[in-house]
Order: structure tokens, then sequence, then C-alpha cells
């Protein structure tokens, strides 16, 4: 019985310690997340007003291709 307990303790340590890591992991992606999605939107600006500057044509990727 004691040896079943301290069995279960350890599990339980391990997978606490597995949930903390996991937990940072989360939280980095989070912020990685974040910051490429502000580069994301910084770069459709500069590329919106690019399109502008170019006398406001249509942009290539909203455009059909010729095969349509």
């Amino acid at each position: 019985m004691a040896d079943e307990l301290t069995r279960a303790q350890e599990q339980l340590a391990h997978l606490t310690r597995t949930v903390e890591e996991l937990s940072d992991v989360v939280a980095r992606q989070e912020r990685e997340i974040e910051r490429l999605s502000r580069r994301i939107g910084m770069l459709m600006e500069r590329e919106a007003e690019r399109e502008l500057a170019d006398g406001g044509t249509v942009p290539l990727a909203d455009q059909r291709p010729p095969h349509w």
C-alpha cells in the first residue's frame, strides 16, 4: 500500500511539473503570436499605403487569375 501511494505521489509530481512546463510553453507561444500579429498588421498597413501611392490599383492578391 505504501509503495502504491509513493508511486502515485511520484506520478502526481511528474504530471504537475509537466503541466507547469506546458503552461510556460503556451504563454511563450501566446506572446509570439501577439508579436507576429502586430507585425503582420503593420506590414498590411504598409502595403496598403504603398498600393495607394502607386495609383490605387487593385492588389494582385485580390485580382482573379487569368484562367478564370
